[in-house]
């Protein structure tokens, strides 16, 4: 049986086995062993927990389910909510204000949890009702929560960018500062949106009041004075604090990955406890069964996609069609475009994780083979997938807004994010016109690298 037979059989029994609704993990897992059973040695399988175990058995992996225990921390109490407050009481005088608070409070979220999904389910449980109660749309609030999440697999620490950087074996701390500019353009695109999509709900709520006499609260603004905006810092300081810490102990070389994450968490725990009295073993539980969950679900992924890319690469498919793809000889920016176009498909059926664990064999050789930056390859494949977060049919993110604002039909939902994906869209445009916006934080702090 030839390799390009073996490999479209391994594809196509993995995608079979996705479709049936089988969990990722099993059915990676599942997919690999039945391989190994068939065309490879029966010594191979006495090793498969081995090579597992060994694969799992990374120091830069261990950062994961850490960081996982911070994001709960500060996720599953108020921090996420007085976070919110806070931003919305300096912008709310800004047209738009309310909607870039929203952006700016799930930009600073993601950068403490590192986690999409907690970053929704924090901020969106607080500032979708916020919004709709002043006169927002609740497809424009779903959409600019659920688009504000995907900046938790971009912002350090993002636990996606830890996956990639172990897998392309590259510098995770030089990863880490090439997403900020990125995110940065992110944020500032979402808050240009935010303020024109802002004014057009205006103009409609005024037409609206002008002939029916029906007011709605977008055309009424909420006045604070100072005093009431500097009541609510003290709550949010020390975790912008912890934030900073973090930031400084991993990018001034003080802690690696793992030791930041763990500081990271003790101190989170530590705050939450302090400002919110969250100590008791009640209440300290929710927090680590969270973490345990969506560690070992994380950890299991991972593992058996290491199992499915160890099969692959024993049996030649990755290798072969790496080679296929160089032997096409596509410019190097079309070679980009097909590989991006491949991540977008993906996303519609599979979560980051998976995608980069799966791909990751096929489509770096060639990539560094036509001369790209990994570095900089990894923050446009990470906003790829920030797409896939808001986009059906899997649409992580949308499915999380649904929990949160169940009444907000699933239609608005979509027509509410689908601007965002346009605007991550031209977000990649402009990083492959101009790289440095993701190269040039990490060069600057950390010197220039033999690409």
């Amino acid at each position: 049986m030839s390799t390009g037979t073996v490999g479209a059989a391994y594809g196509v029994a993995t995608l079979v086995l996705m479709f049936t609704g089988m969990p990722i993990a099993f059915a990676l897992g599942a997919t690999a062993i039945v391989f190994m059973l068939a065309l490879m040695p029966l010594a191979a399988l006495d090793v498969v927990t081995q090579n597992v175990y060994q694969e799992l058995a990374s120091i830069t992996l261990l950062s994961i389910p850490l960081f996982i225990l911070k994001g709960a921390a500060i996720g599953r109490t108020r921090a996420g909510a007085d976070l919110y407050g806070a931003v919305h009481a300096w912008m709310n005088r800004i047209p738009g204000g309310l909607g870039m608070a929203n952006v700016f409070a799930c930009a600073l979220f993601a950068a403490m949890a590192g986690s999409s999904p907690a970053t929704c389910s924090a901020i969106g449980s607080a500032g979708i009702p916020e919004m709709r109660m002043r006169g927002y749309s609740g497809g424009f609030a779903a959409g600019i929560i659920a688009a504000g999440g995907t900046l938790g697999i971009l912002l350090p620490p993002s636990i996606t960018m830890i996956i990639y950087a172990v897998v392309a074996e590259q510098s995770l701390g030089r990863l880490f500062l090439a997403g900020v500019g990125p995110a940065l353009l992110l944020v500032a695109l979402f808050c240009l949106y935010c303020a024109w999509r802002y004014r057009i709900e205006f103009r409609l709520a005024q037409k609206a009041s002008n002939r029916h006499g029906v007011r709605s609260a977008i055309l009424d603004r909420e006045p604070f004075t100072m005093a009431q905006r500097f009541q609510l810092l003290p709550r949010v300081l020390p975790f912008v604090l912890l934030l900073t810490g973090v930031m400084i102990a991993l990018y001034g070389g003080f802690a690696t990955p793992s030791e930041t994450a763990g500081l990271g968490a003790l101190l989170a725990l530590a705050l939450v406890g302090t400002i919110y009295g969250v100590w008791r073993p009640r209440q300290v539980t929710p927090i680590l069964v969270a973490t345990l969950r969506e560690s070992t679900m994380l950890m299991f992924i991972i593992g058996m996609s290491l199992l499915y890319a160890y099969v692959m690469s024993y049996l030649h498919i990755s290798q072969s069609t790496a080679q296929w793809i160089v032997e096409l000889q596509l410019s190097r920016w079309l070679l980009l475009a097909m590989i991006l176009l491949m991540v977008v498909v993906l996303g519609f059926f599979l979560p980051p994780v998976s995608i980069i664990l799966m791909t990751a064999p096929v489509i770096l050789p060639p990539l560094r083979a036509a001369g790209f930056d990994l570095i900089w390859f990894g923050i446009v494949m990470t906003i790829v997938m920030e797409m896939g977060l808001i986009h059906p049919p899997v649409g992580l993110n949308i499915f999380v807004i649904r929990n949160v604002a169940p009444d907000i039909p699933l239609r608005d939902v979509v027509l509410g994010v689908l601007p965002f994906v346009a605007l991550m869209t031209v977000a990649v445009f402009v990083l492959c016109l101009a790289p440095p916006i993701a190269t040039w934080v990490p060069d600057l702090l950390l010197g220039d690298r033999i690409r």
